[in-house]
């Protein structure tokens, strides 16, 4: 990570020192954050380090602004600077991604889903039903009218990966809304190696029928031939919408080409802006010029007013991501994935697919005898920040979980490479080889209390920070 300037560091400093005046808690939370995360491997997959020149965009009076609406078109008079920061966001994620249309206002990747999957209803439901009505638009409608088409747009259905397999709860998993819009259906992966079938893919799709074919993941440690994905949902005329937010940034950094990059054959895609991105918190949606007219409609179609100060970080980010080091980088985030994903595999821990080709590496920690969360407690108090995570046909459910989700993206833009991750692979395993499952206080075994061995902790943080030192996070900030 790029040293910051002294003058950054000052910034900072001043900054914290005028939110003291009005709330210290917050000022002491926000340096005991920092402090934290430089303390911290932090392996959870969905989680970075944006730049300062991002942080410090969504830190301005552009939080002050509402601008429901698009560009050129708002309801709010005095928006031509949101319209500058918002066409900006739009040009570069085009530019970066090789996209027809970029909407760039969704608040976070659940919201720019929602957008998509609306978007598609009322592209391929609403307005063909129009037509049919002899309807020039909803304003049109009867109440008889809007009773049919509201049984229409709800009959809809959706074909998604299953949570277990790698995929989100926002491709149709039933507590989720998009379990509840859509007539909803999973597909999963091969029993034996946990990888995608195409030929098991296409004969669902063709069983299902679906409207939407769902792709993309947020816990399969492999690729995806999205070229294939949109032959097997034009068989069926489905729409193809892909979720991304997990490996935007491999797509961003030219990791994913042809046919593993998902613009050039999807309909719609979503991703969220910060994980391996590298942007600030949020979301947005890719589509081609077809179905630009209905994502245009997501405000306020889904959302509220869109976050202009974080549209603004957006349209840093993706500048950044458009620099060759940024693809530099993206590579380096699929090397050290292979490198944790091997040096875990030679000291005997069982992986998901038995390796990985992206970011992520997926841990079956049963064979030490613990659910995920026993894992994910141990290695915290180890000071190995990850997150739970099911297996395929996880029998501890969604919640204990058999598995533990670790990822590359946040600690290599600190700076690790190929032997650094080695050695966190070390440090998990003795972490995990040292973990006994708990009781509870009847005496039964439990599924969430642990034992780490005496002084285990103590070692991993001790050769963590050995690690941590080498490569510091945001070097030269001083909070002092």
């Amino acid at each position: 990570m790029t040293d910051v300037s002294g003058l950054t560091s000052s910034a900072y400093q001043q900054a914290l020192e005028v939110i003291a005046s009005v709330e210290p808690r917050i000022a002491d939370a926000t340096r005991a954050e920092l402090a934290d995360q430089r303390a911290s491997l932090k392996l959870i997959a969905s989680e970075n380090y944006a730049s300062p020149a991002v942080l410090m965009t969504m830190g301005t009076w552009f939080s002050d602004k509402y601008a429901e609406g698009t560009v050129g078109h708002r309801f709010y008079a005095g928006c031509q600077n949101v319209d500058t920061v918002e066409s900006l966001a739009a040009e570069h994620a085009r530019a970066l991604f090789g996209a027809e249309y970029a909407y760039v206002q969704p608040h976070s990747g659940i919201d720019a889903n929602l957008v998509a999957f609306w978007s598609i209803l009322a592209h391929r439901v609403e307005g063909p039903w129009l037509q049919k009505a002899e309807k020039k638009n909803v304003n049109e409608l009867t109440e008889e009218d809007w009773e049919s088409l509201r049984r229409e747009l709800g009959n809809q259905r959706l074909l998604g990966m299953s949570l277990d397999a790698g995929g989100h709860l926002t491709h149709g998993f039933r507590p989720n809304i998009s379990g509840k819009m859509f007539h909803q259906n999973q597909y999963g992966t091969d029993p034996e190696t946990g990888l995608l079938d195409y030929d098991a893919v296409a004969a669902k799709v063709k069983e299902f029928k679906p409207l939407v074919l769902v792709a993309g993941y947020s816990a399969y440690p492999r690729r995806v031939n999205f070229a294939k994905m949109r032959e097997i949902a034009d068989s069926v005329g489905a729409t193809l919408m892909v979720d991304m937010a997990h490996f935007a940034g491999l797509v961003a950094g030219k990791v994913f080409t042809g046919d593993e990059d998902p613009v050039p054959h999807a309909h719609l895609v979503t991703t969220t802006t910060h994980k391996s991105l590298r942007g600030p918190r949020g979301g947005m949606v890719l589509a081609t010029e077809e179905y630009a007219p209905s994502v245009d409609r997501g405000c306020p179609m889904v959302l509220g007013g869109p976050l202009s100060h974080v549209m603004a970080a957006k349209a840093v980010a993706f500048a950044e991501a458009r620099q060759d080091s940024f693809r530099t980088y993206a590579q380096n985030v699929a090397d050290n994935a292979k490198s944790l994903a091997d040096g875990l595999m030679k000291r005997g821990t069982k992986l998901v697919t038995d390796g990985t080709d992206n970011h992520i590496v997926l841990l079956d920690v049963s064979g030490y005898g613990l659910t995920g969360r026993q894992a994910e407690s141990a290695l915290l108090e180890a000071g190995v920040v990850t997150n739970r995570n099911s297996v395929p046909a996880d029998p501890n459910g969604a919640w204990y979980t058999s598995g533990v989700r670790i990822g590359t993206p946040a600690l290599t833009t600190r700076g690790f490479g190929h032997d650094e991750f080695d050695n966190v692979a070390e440090l998990i395993t003795q972490v995990l080889s040292n973990t006994q499952p708990g009781t509870t206080k009847a005496g039964t075994p439990s599924k969430a209390s642990y034992v780490l061995g005496d002084g285990v902790a103590d070692k991993v943080k001790a050769a963590s920070a050995e690690m941590l030192d080498k490569h510091p996070l945001y070097p030269g900030l001083d909070l002092a």
